[in-house]
């Protein structure tokens, strides 16, 4: 049995040698010319070189198929491969479906803080988390000549303005016709209320950076930023009034703020995907319902 199995290992080392003798074993290839026979080129080769040969274009073309399939359109052909419009409508769906979740917190701490407001009671979260996207640490408020000035004619035009009583404007709603308002910001108006179309408030346009001011005394229940009009806050006032400020650069009051008429509470931006240039959107609600605000503000 140890001779057979001796007998069998030289016959494998044998093979193995005769393998590797035949791959070393050298030939050449001969080109020649077919009128006079003269020899135009040749090539020498033996079988290590032409597996060599063989491995390397191998590998140079899995190379070259696996940086088309990751780098260029190619991929998408791939069965099973998601297209450059699914993989957006994928990462699309997701940024919206963070939002409406970020959205229905707000809203419900918004209803929270609206029925501790009308109970009487302090709102149980008085601090909004904000909008971190945006750095305001940027911003300095600097006085300067043309800045004091710009103060006291605004001043003197809003002391002039508190009093400023239209007597041909038809009043709607008598339970806040008596009130005085501030105006929130001094612009053009550029887009009147109109429901009809879904426009619920007053469009006044005006240069960037300009304060917004609160129009009544009243308590913040909503300061943060959506997508569709970026900063807003929202003031509740008293006689069941409600005025919201949008499209705002930045905030300067927290949810639960106490703030006066007349107090900056942000400044005029551009934020949010439904605006087109700086400017404010004000709307008034009475009794839940929008009221136009031309009719009671002189803008």
């Amino acid at each position: 049995m140890a001779r057979v199995a001796k007998k069998r290992t030289g016959e494998k080392k044998s093979t193995k040698k005769k393998v590797i003798h035949k791959l070393r074993r050298k030939y050449r290839l001969i080109m020649y010319n077919d009128a006079n026979f003269e020899e135009v080129w040749h090539l020498r080769l033996s079988g290590m070189n032409v597996l060599s040969v063989m491995g390397t274009f191998v590998l140079i073309v899995m190379l070259v198929v696996v940086l088309l399939v990751c780098y260029t359109p190619i991929r998408e052909i791939i069965p099973g491969y998601p297209s450059t419009q699914m993989r957006q409508n994928i990462v699309l769906s997701a940024l919206r479906v963070d939002s409406l979740e970020n959205e229905l917190k707000i809203k419900d701490q918004y209803i929270s803080n609206l029925n501790a407001i009308v109970r009487g009671e302090e709102p149980k979260n008085p601090v909004s988390p904000g909008d971190k996207s945006i750095s305001t640490k940027k911003i300095k408020f600097t006085k300067s000549r043309q800045d004091s000035l710009l103060r006291k004619r605004v001043e003197e035009e809003d002391r002039l303005s508190f009093f400023a009583v239209n007597s041909n404007k038809k009043v709607n709603n008598e339970g806040i016709s008596n009130l005085i308002f501030f105006a929130p910001l001094r612009g053009i108006i550029t887009s009147s209320f109109n429901p009809g179309e879904g426009h619920l408030g007053t469009d006044i346009v005006t240069k960037s950076n300009n304060a917004v001011m609160a129009t009544l005394d009243g308590t913040v229940i909503m300061a943060n930023w959506t997508i569709e009009t970026g900063y807003v806050i929202e003031i509740q006032h008293n006689n069941n009034l409600v005025s919201i400020y949008k499209h705002n650069a930045t905030l300067l009051k927290r949810m639960g703020d106490h703030v006066k008429a007349g107090e900056a509470i942000a400044i005029v931006g551009n934020s949010g995907e439904l605006t087109t240039g700086p400017h404010l959107h004000f709307e008034l609600w009475y009794n839940g319902k929008p009221v136009n605000p031309e009719q009671y503000i002189v803008f």
